[in-house]
């Protein structure tokens, strides 16, 4: 009897392959819960975050005077010892009234200065029935009559007097005023626009952000006109300040999603935000999450349809790269060329890309465990094939596709990182110089060069480089769950990532939706792209004021 009980008992080794595949997932959570709780604790921008610190400048509270001779100094003491920063002292005509012109060599117009503050100032001035009433109002006479200039800001304070010449604007201080004059004169040199070097398309506009925001948000208003198209500023960097510009669409988007996003961007603070992958860094849902919360594009166009479908948009000062958000995982899979081209060969593609992500995370995992684990689901030939293809291979299959895999990244990595004109051709060569000298050497088999190639050729179909480097740094996670525990460790690899990707959340939108939770209408662009005639309605997820897109 007992005999025959023990002959339903599993083996110790199943034993414990189900105690770890019910383990190694809970403990993984448990610990992922005590990171971020820490990381959270240490890094979360808080709710009343501290005023910056003073800069070196010391100019907070110091008023203009009024006084010549003791505002110029103030204004030196501020500066220094600054190589770039020009003081021109004149007297404006017909009057005894001294200026001073303050501005930044290097970023403002000097032949602007010169035909629009000097040349007046000096040569213009004040005509003889005006010099009587002319101090009595100085500011108003300088900016409605004497300067010809279209953006001229008053301060009455030195710290935004300071600050607005180091910006690039060109400062006017007049004996006898309490105020001074920023006058918009900065020219900054920028590169022309040029094509998304990150993502090219075979149709579409071939016009890229550049590093000038306002060429940026020129390119944005010139896709078309719409006075619902709305651009927030902000000034973010406690020591190095920069612009910040919040995009939407007033009549669109989410009212509670535009103050989320507000709220985060004010709790910023850092020294200088250099990049927009910082500000990206500093707002997201969760930061331990190797899946990116926000989507970064290059692509004028991208951002104008994500605006229209009820998202916003951050664009920096100093960077091509735009943030639009919330994002979900499919929204990643996608491409601008998938709305260009028709809706079948759109679609097509779109499946393609899915297909291609799943190899690339799961095609390495996949092959160790069906090599270590379980040769028996391989058909006999191929088996066959791939057992004397393997005669003679010292490592096992984990090792080698270890081998293969950090071989294959290096090389990418180099490739990037080559000049331009060889960078390509050394990737090439490299890949294939490698390969064929590893398989001669008996060092891995010529199958597994051949998932090492499928898989490396599948992450380059995804569009967004980020997300394609998420899957890369998963793989080698799914790699080892595979070498550990077969084709069980690669189920429950992936039931992590499942189960991760349904609690992720991008600014308030599950990461997967319509997935989950599920939504049927917007299902028409999720793996297929339904004809555009059927695509009436704005994506739910997004919740936005106007669902129709017709309207």
């Amino acid at each position: 009897m007992w005999s025959i009980l023990m002959t339903f008992i599993p083996s110790w080794k199943l034993i414990v392959q189900a105690f770890l595949l019910l383990a190694v997932p809970v403990l993984m959570i448990l610990m992922s819960k005590v990171i971020r709780k820490s990381v959270v604790n240490t890094f979360a921008l808080k709710p009343d975050s501290p005023s910056p610190p003073e800069t070196e400048i010391g100019l907070a509270n110091v008023p203009i005077t009024g006084t010549y001779d003791s505002d110029i100094e103030t204004v030196r003491n501020a500066i220094g010892d600054q190589a770039d920063v020009l003081i021109r002292e004149i007297v404006i005509s017909g009057t005894e009234t001294r200026v001073a012109i303050v501005f930044l060599e290097g970023l403002t117009d000097s032949d602007l200065i010169d035909s629009h503050l000097i040349t007046p100032l000096i040569h213009r001035g004040v005509p003889e029935e005006d010099r009587s009433s002319f101090h009595d109002s100085l500011s108003a006479y300088l900016t409605k009559r004497l300067i010809p200039a279209s953006d001229i800001q008053k301060s009455s304070g030195f710290q935004a007097f300071v600050e607005g010449i180091l910006f690039g604007q060109t400062g006017v201080l007049v004996e006898g005023m309490q105020e001074v004059l920023l006058i918009g004169t900065a020219k900054g040199k920028s590169r022309s626009l040029e094509e998304p070097m990150s993502e090219a398309l075979l149709r579409g506009p071939r016009t890229g952000f550049t590093e000038r925001i306002s060429d940026n948000t020129g390119l944005l208003r010139r896709h078309g006109e719409n006075g619902s198209l709305t651009l927030t500023k902000f000034q973010i960097g406690s020591r190095v300040k920069k612009i910040l510009i919040l995009a939407y669409m007033r009549d669109i988007a989410d009212p509670n999603l535009v103050d989320e996003v507000t709220s985060r961007i004010q709790r910023i603070d850092i020294d200088d935000p250099i990049e927009s992958g910082y500000i990206e860094q500093l707002i997201e849902d969760n930061v331990l999450s190797p899946f990116q919360q926000m989507q970064n594009t290059e692509r004028p166009d991208r951002v104008i349809a994500g605006l229209l479908e009820g998202r916003v948009a951050i664009l920096l000062d100093g960077t091509p790269f735009a943030l639009v958000m919330p994002v979900t995982f499919s929204m990643l899979l996608q491409s601008p060329e998938d709305y260009y081209e028709r809706w079948l060969p759109g679609s097509f593609m779109r499946l393609l890309r899915f297909l291609a992500a799943l190899l690339a995370l799961l095609a390495p995992a996949l092959y160790i465990s069906f090599i270590s684990f379980h040769p028996g689901l391989i058909p006999t030939k191929l088996a066959l094939s791939i057992i004397e293809n393997r005669q003679g291979v010292p490592f096992p299959s984990f090792i080698e596709a270890l081998i293969m895999e950090i071989s294959i990244e290096i090389l990418r990595e180099a490739g990037i990182r080559l000049p331009k004109p060889i960078g390509p051709a050394m990737g090439i060569v490299g890949g294939l110089i490698i390969g064929d000298a590893a398989v001669n050497a008996g060092i891995v088999s010529p199958f597994l060069v051949i998932v090492v190639a499928v898989t490396a050729i599948s992450s380059f179909t995804i569009p967004v480089y980020s997300a394609g480097l998420t899957l890369r740094i998963l793989r080698f996670t799914g790699m080892f769950c595979a070498a550990t525990l077969g084709l069980f460790g690669v189920v429950m690899f992936f039931l992590l990532i499942c189960s991760h990707l349904v609690r992720l959340k991008s600014f308030g939108v599950p990461y997967v939706t319509p997935i989950v939770p599920y939504g049927f209408s917007d299902w028409k662009d999720l793996f297929v792209r339904v004809p555009l005639k059927i695509m009436k309605m704005r994506p739910v997820m997004f919740n936005a004021k106007d669902k129709d897109r017709r309207n």
